[in-house]
């Protein structure tokens, strides 16, 4: 899954106050159209329900990557070697690192592990994921990718190599502009041979993109209404829940899947500790999350304006999933 683009770069805050949640909501909810950031939709249970979307026959990146992983996490290893440490930048369920950590080999050298993620449920997750692997320190870091990967760059000084991982196709929660910001992010906080593997949905026809983001059991929508769940139960909303529908769009133009909430019938909708009382008329739309999809040679494209070459590139065609190892130059 991943977010529509917003005035703030995705994952920008763990754990927020309430009155940061509620100044948000207050914000976007007001735009035109009506939108909410999609950083929100991952409580505990949101994630949850994420993870049960990763499981699901529609939802194919997972298994797509994980494949990925499974073929050549061995040679990127390989390529990188000496590596002494690897950061995670949304880590999930941590299953993605177990699978690059197992093909270590016997007797692996000892290897830092840093996993940055905004939830502490996800940090928990990939800590009991990854417990059992040998000769790896890990550390977790509640908070948003930028930071958590300027702490590691300012603490591995005259470190050997560092490899960086943004897997799930989390890249997707960007906008175009936004996706060149934290690739070229990411690169000033990495040295020349350091190097970036990133994970990347690809373009496929409409039907199955939109069955992907609308499942027929309706986990992805229970997904997307969660998020008014969290707003009444933190922020005093009076949402009623029964009375949204999810949708899933397919926009060519943008190249990305967008997920609303629309209204079946005018409803006021009053939100206290965001100080908001607003009309939604039956049919009207709140903007939750977009998921931009990607061509194979659009990584090089973003990455090499960033100071990164594009050092290998697997596809899986079955599932139209991307993995690309950029090398920092």
């Amino acid at each position: 899954m991943s977010r529509h683009p917003d005035a703030s770069t995705p994952g920008t805050e763990a754990t927020p106050a309430a009155a940061q949640f509620g100044a948000h909501v207050q914000y976007y909810l007001t735009q035109s159209p009506r939108q909410l950031p999609s950083r929100y939709l991952y409580d505990s249970l949101g994630s949850a329900l994420f993870e049960a979307i990763c499981r699901l026959p529609w939802y194919r990146i997972t298994r797509a990557e994980e494949r990925l992983l499974g073929r050549h996490a061995a040679a990127v290893l390989r390529q990188l070697a000496p590596l002494s440490s690897i950061v995670e930048l949304g880590s999930g369920s941590g299953e993605k690192l177990r699978i690059i950590l197992g093909q270590r080999g016997p007797n692996p050298d000892p290897l830092q592990v840093h996993v940055v993620d905004v939830s502490a449920s996800a940090l928990e997750a990939t800590s009991r994921a990854i417990r059992v692997a040998e000769a790896v320190r890990v550390e977790m870091h509640l908070g948003s990718y930028e930071a958590g990967l300027r702490t590691v760059h300012e603490s591995s000084q005259g470190a050997e190599r560092t490899l960086v991982l943004f897997l799930g196709s989390n890249i997707g929660n960007y906008d175009r502009p936004g996706a060149s910001a934290f690739v070229h992010g990411v690169r000033r906080n990495l040295r020349a041979g350091d190097a970036l593997l990133l994970g990347t949905d690809l373009v496929k026809p409409a039907r199955e993109l939109l069955l992907a983001y609308d499942d027929p059991l309706g986990v992805t929508a229970a997904f997307n209404r969660n998020l008014l769940v969290r707003i009444n139960r933190e922020l005093g909303g009076d949402f009623d829940l029964g009375a949204f529908a999810h949708q899933a769009v397919w926009n060519a133009g943008e190249s990305r899947i967008e997920m609303h909430l629309v209204a079946q019938s005018r409803q006021q909708i009053h939100i206290e500790a965001a100080q908001v009382a607003f009309t939604m008329e039956a049919g009207e739309r709140i903007w939750t999350e977009s998921s931009y999809k990607y061509h194979p040679d659009d990584i090089r494209l973003l990455a090499e304006p960033a100071g990164f070459r594009v050092a290998a590139q697997w596809i899986d065609r079955e599932d139209g999933f991307g993995l690309t190892l950029l090398e920092a130059v």
